[in-house]
């Protein structure tokens, strides 16, 4: 099982940098996961955020995998339906030939009108239209068609689809499952016997909502307010477009739901051996390859981002490898 870390490269006001500061420093802490002994690093797609989330994740890739020489790669997720497939299969090949190999290609359905807008894409059809890219952009690069080829054949290809209906579909196309929660593995499994696929090739990933701190309230307060903006935007994706008012959260409403030091729902603020614990808790039992935890949330202070990743790096990691 790798660790990794997993990127959006928000810039969110009132916390902005300079766009050309947010990418290099980004390209940095890749680099010091790399160093730091970390297993891979993850980047994910959205459109039309004011705060800028990373829209294009496979040409951040390409400069990713020029500045790294050993950790894997990976999108979580690429939203393949709203591009033409051979788009996609060609920009993987040369993404992938440029790593030398090291690139995961995690796939999802999406969920804003606005996005499919942008593109002209039927939301409502996002989940045939995202099977369908899936199973050609696979043709495309295990076929060789696309040139130049992709350096890895068979092709990485995961499926972040969640919910049980998801999690068979994923198995169904004999894919990886971009999900942790081990609810699904029987359906996920049930669906690679139905596609004709070894059940025993079942294998998973996702994210843990976990930032690693030394003294995790004192984090939390500091991250708060970011990770606020980060549910309130993504709330306002699910709805933009529509007559429904986004759900908005507050302070008082967060803090009112904690239960825990240091920990509220969507954010657990840990000690390096609590999050020991609960990466072997959510991942026992399970063909777990990789386990990415939020590389920062929304701009959230610099500093409270490298310990963050220091901590993973010199306690986290070394315990559950050991």
């Amino acid at each position: 099982m790798k660790l990794g870390l997993f990127f959006d490269l928000r810039n969110p006001e009132p916390w902005a940098a300079p766009w050309a500061d947010v990418y290099a420093r980004n390209l940095e802490l890749v680099e010091r996961a790399e160093q730091g002994g970390l297993g891979s690093v993850w980047f994910t797609e959205h459109h039309l955020f004011a705060d800028g989330y990373l829209p294009q994740p496979l040409t951040f890739l390409a400069a990713v995998a020029a500045r790294t020489r050993t950790i894997t790669i990976g999108t979580a997720v690429l939203l393949a339906a709203l591009r033409p497939a051979p788009l996609v299969a060609e920009e993987v090949a040369v993404v992938d030939q440029i790593s030398g190999g090291r690139l995961q290609l995690g796939i999802g359905a999406g969920y804003s009108p606005r996005e499919y807008d942008l593109y002209d894409k039927d939301l409502s059809k996002r989940y045939g239209l995202t099977d369908a890219a899936v199973a050609e952009i696979r043709r495309l690069l295990d076929d060789g068609v696309v040139t130049p080829p992709a350096a890895q054949r068979p092709f990485p290809i995961w499926l972040g689809y969640q919910g049980p209906q998801g999690a068979r579909r994923a198995g169904r196309l004999g894919v990886g499952l971009l999900s942790l929660d081990q609810r699904l593995l029987e359906p996920y499994r049930e669906g690679l016997a139905e596609g004709g696929h070894d059940p025993a090739a079942a294998r998973t990933g996702g994210m843990l909502d976990i930032v690693v701190a030394d003294d995790p309230e004192q984090a939390l307060a500091r991250i708060l307010p970011h990770f606020l903006h980060q549910a309130n935007t993504y709330a306002e994706c699910a709805v933009a477009g529509t007559d429904v008012e986004p759900r908005v959260l507050t302070a008082e409403k967060v803090m009112g739901r904690s239960t825990v030091p240091g920990q509220i729902p969507g954010l657990r603020v840990m000690t390096p051996a609590d999050a020991v614990t609960a990466i072997r808790e959510a991942t026992a039992g399970a063909p777990v390859e990789h386990v990415y935890l939020w590389a920062s949330v929304a701009g959230m202070p610099g500093d409270v981002v490298d310990r963050h990743v220091e901590l993973l790096c010199t306690e986290v990691a070394p315990a559950l490898h050991a």
